[in-house]
């Protein structure tokens, strides 16, 4: 039964102890996880689901990766923890190394922080001591994190509006080119230069190079390319946020690496860690050189800033990408599941397939038939996410050690769960 009577148990407990506006609770849906491993989790009632989410696009190497997990336990009983801006780690200093050879050029310093929100932070004040500017250009749709010093520049109204008193100038809110809608890369790169040119005292422009919760919308090819030539003719920081799209998600260690788009400042996090909370924003050197050196009490730190486990989870994962050569298993895959989603076209209910590598979303009618979607691939052992501004796409991101297999059967499912939805 899904859900089943230990997930109905716990129920009332999260209901009453935790804030309003967390967790949404029905009869038929969530169910409380217990364990993962690899694509596979499974919940307190023993129920086994083929996971095509890695958990918000955390799990890429694997749910409870061993050597990730190895890597952590080392670390921890080693040391749990250090003194961020004061007292450094060596694995702090082997993560940065390695963060430095992965950023496009091969040369960028970084700062490590512990969810994406603070990275995104991070790089929004390295753009304003860069600049001397203090507004910034992003997308609609876009999603950039909640906190307060990210909500300028995210693009879903409702995330914004409850707390607008409190925020700073606003951003200029760009169209982001959906490739699917036939744009081409030229009429896209035009519309973008006529609504940056008439805004001034821009800092930085903020951009997902795929939209990932935005409902998984891929821009025409060379749209990014135009765009990085954009800023420079313009003297605006690009800012790309690829802490949903990195770490080999599209088929690529990062998504701006199919174009060859050097950023200013690159976001990353999600799965950085395999599960372990840690994002960093990683820059080219002159412009994270805006900071001014430390004399003892930093500008922007945070307690857990490098944490010990967090760096080598970190470094486990990198290690693991590379060994079982993930970025390229995924560009593997995207032929195969193209075929198969877009074969989901001639279901009335279906409104649009995109995506790149082990990213896709598959638009529907309505957020209604979304949501009847994934809790129907619920009870039939795949776990989905709805996702896009109007809630009406289900997201497909599994994690990229997923079996061949699997991924056809959790397909199937889907396929068979869509026949049925009006």
């Amino acid at each position: 039964m899904i859900p089943g009577p230990n997930t109905a148990a716990r129920i009332p407990a999260l209901r009453r102890y935790e804030s309003r506006n967390v967790t949404s609770l029905s009869e038929d849906f969530p169910v409380f996880w217990e364990s993962a491993s690899e694509a596979t989790v499974t919940d307190v009632d023993g129920n086994s689901y083929v996971d095509l989410t890695a958990a918000f696009g955390v799990a890429n190497a694997g749910h409870s990766n061993p050597r990730v997990v190895a890597a952590i336990a080392g670390q921890a009983a080693r040391l749990m923890h250090g003194m961020g801006d004061v007292h450094p780690t060596a694995v702090r200093t082997q993560l940065l190394e390695r963060l430095a050879g992965a950023f496009p050029n091969g040369a960028a310093k970084t700062f490590l922080a512990t969810t994406g929100s603070e990275a995104i932070e991070a790089a929004l004040k390295t753009a304003m001591l860069a600049t001397g500017r203090g507004r910034f250009a992003a997308y609609r749709g876009a999603y950039h994190g909640l906190s307060l010093g990210t909500l300028p520049v995210c693009g879903v109204d409702k995330f914004r509006t409850p707390f607008a008193a409190a925020l700073g100038p606003d951003a200029v809110m760009l169209e982001y080119p959906n490739a699917s809608s036939g744009i081409t890369a030229q009429t896209a790169i035009d519309r973008t230069r006529s609504e940056l040119t008439a805004s001034a005292g821009i800092a930085a422009l903020v951009i997902e190079p795929i939209q990932g919760r935005g409902g998984c919308v891929v821009p025409p090819e060379g749209y990014l390319t135009a765009l990085r030539a954009l800023c420079d003719d313009l003297g605006i920081l690009m800012i790309v946020d690829e802490i949903y799209t990195g770490f080999g998600r599209t088929g690529t260690w990062f998504a701006i690496d199919r174009e060859k788009v050097v950023p200013d400042i690159l976001c990353i996090g999600k799965a950085m860690g395999s599960g372990f909370p840690i994002s960093a924003a990683v820059g080219r050197p002159e412009i994270m050189d805006a900071w001014p050196v430390s004399t003892g009490e930093a500008l922007h730190t945070s307690t857990y800033l490098g944490n010990p486990m967090g760096c080598a989870a970190a470094l486990a994962t990198f290690e693991e990408l590379e060994r079982r050569r993930l970025p390229a298993r995924a560009a593997a895959f995207e032929p195969t599941v193209r075929v198969r989603l877009d074969a989901l076209r001639s279901n009335p209910v279906v409104v649009d397939v995109r995506g790149r590598g082990l990213l896709w979303g598959v638009q529907l009618s309505s957020a209604a038939a979304a949501e009847t979607t994934v809790k129907r691939a619920l009870r039939a052992g795949v776990i989905l996410l709805q996702c896009g501004p109007a809630g009406d796409v289900i997201a497909i991101s599994p994690p990229l050690v997923i079996a061949e297999n699997e991924l056809m059967l959790a397909l199937d499912r889907l396929e068979a769960v869509l026949d049925g939805i009006e």
